[in-house]
């Protein structure tokens, strides 16, 4: 028996994880964009007492259309639809931090916030891709820059939703008075990046902030979450190294004067999942045998940096310099998988197939629980990030037959036993931080970056409480 629990999320992605999934008899590509197909997953996720369900992003098309199941929606739009149609489970959205505004995400994450109860979170990424920078007319930034703006551009968000004090609505009809705007602050943000006067327009959010997800395992990323996240989505490939991620992380977050616990930490996990190991294998070997090695190499290239079409796919992965900017943390995990396994590219697409280098176990329910307590016991995971490789099939086989295994072993819960999605993942609701304009975060030089000023003058603040009050 045990006190300390999982925590699960479902990545929900198209018709499943594994890339030749759409070609699988059980999926239908066609619900890509079906909102009922999503709506499904979500209350079968909910059904598992998942703590969330988590959707991936990026600001240019992901993969080769010819051969890849392609395009999607919008995560936030999507969330605000299945939010309508769940009650518990948390809502995580992918936002980029380099082709957006904070006013706008803020905004957009508060809102999210109100119409579900509490059950926002942010997957908070920095969009490495020369695709993305190209669809906005940019070059891409630097791997330091992307998560110097990406630090400011946080520190803006929490200002903004601190802007309005918990009780600033006392809606006083008989006194005609709606809010106190004492209570509702301008944020006068002035940093490298970022001019913000504030207030934010719509009052604090059930849970204050959202839940803050963060997926970069680059020195870089891991010196961001540190900082910021209260969840960490990561990719490790086997035990020795997760423990080595979270020990470090751990670590990290420490060193920020933040508890171990502030931090939940889920490994990436893509679960084949039969009614015996043959059955699990079979279904395996179906998927695999449906990759087009063409597609693949275009994916790889995508994380290496580098095209690999020239070399013959029965030969050893060459020797390949780091990408400088680009996927760093990915591109180290495939290069280290393909070295100590001593695979072929043809064997590193196969591998790399079912989770894009997230670890992919096939087996029975009780084998498929053994794994994840194994993890969980040793000090390598809080929980995962459970990525089923066929859709709706993987998410409902998971529920119905891995979540009452662990449920037996007192590994998860039976019931949600709160209601915003903090509560799910242990973690406190924020208290208003007030007078934070006296500086902003570290991430560039201070040549660069002045901070923020100290205060405005009375008469600018006595617009801004009259702007919010008319």
């Amino acid at each position: 028996m045990t006190t300390r629990r999982l925590h699960l999320n479902a990545f929900l992605l198209n018709v499943g994880h594994h890339e030749a999934a759409w070609r699988h008899p059980g999926a239908e590509p066609s619900r890509i964009t079906d909102l009922r197909h999503f709506q499904e997953l979500a209350r079968t996720a909910e059904r598992g007492k998942l703590d969330s369900l988590f959707l991936a992003d990026g600001l240019a098309l992901w993969n080769d259309v010819r051969h890849g199941a392609a395009g999607g929606l919008e995560p936030l739009t999507l969330l605000s639809a299945l939010a309508a149609v769940t009650e518990r489970i948390g809502l995580i959205a992918t936002v980029s931090t380099t082709y957006n505004e904070p006013f706008h995400v803020a905004r957009k994450f508060a809102s999210l916030d109100h119409l579900s109860g509490g059950r926002a979170g942010w997957n908070i990424v920095t969009s490495a891709s020369e695709a993305e920078a190209e669809n906005f007319g940019r070059a891409r930034p630097a791997h330091a820059d992307r998560y110097a703006r990406a630090d400011e551009f946080l520190e803006v968000a929490k200002k903004l939703w601190d802007s309005w004090e918990d009780d600033a609505v006392v809606a006083d009809r008989v006194g005609g008075r709606y809010a106190d705007p004492d209570k509702i602050h301008a944020v006068d943000h002035h940093g490298g990046y970022f001019r913000v006067r504030g207030p934010l327009t719509s009052p604090r959010s059930p849970q204050g902030h959202p839940l803050l997800v963060q997926a970069g395992s680059s020195e870089d990323g891991k010196a961001f979450a540190a900082r910021h996240a209260e969840a960490v989505f990561t990719a490790q490939q086997t035990l020795a190294e997760a423990r080595e991620f979270y020990a470090d992380l751990k670590s990290r977050v420490a060193a920020h004067g933040r508890g171990p616990d502030e931090v939940k930490i889920l490994p990436g996990i893509s679960p084949i999942i039969g009614g015996t190991e043959e059955e699990a294998r079979r279904l395996e070997r179906e998927l695999n045998e449906l990759i087009i090695p063409e597609y693949g190499l275009r994916q790889l290239a995508g994380i290496l940096g580098h095209d690999l079409s020239d070399y013959p796919l029965d030969g050893p992965l060459p020797d390949l310099p780091p990408v400088a900017d680009g996927q760093q943390s990915r591109f180290t995990l495939v290069t280290d998988l393909a070295k100590r396994d001593k695979l072929t590219i043809r064997e590193l697409l196969g591998r790399l197939a079912g989770g894009r280098g997230h670890r992919v176990v096939a087996g029975t329910p009780e084998q498929i629980a053994d794994e994840l307590q194994g993890w969980f016991l040793a000090g390598a995971a809080d929980g995962f990030n459970i990525m089923p490789p066929l859709l709706p099939s993987g998410l409902a086989d998971f529920v119905d037959h891995v979540v009452p295994e662990l449920q037996a072993r007192d590994l998860f819960r039976t019931d949600y036993e709160g209601h915003t999605l903090r509560e799910h993942y242990g973690l406190p609701r924020p208290a208003v931080r007030t007078g934070t304009s006296a500086g902003t975060s570290a991430g560039t030089s201070a040549g660069t970056r002045t901070g923020t000023s100290a205060g405005t003058s009375a008469g600018t603040r006595a617009e801004a409480r009259l702007a919010v009050a008319s």
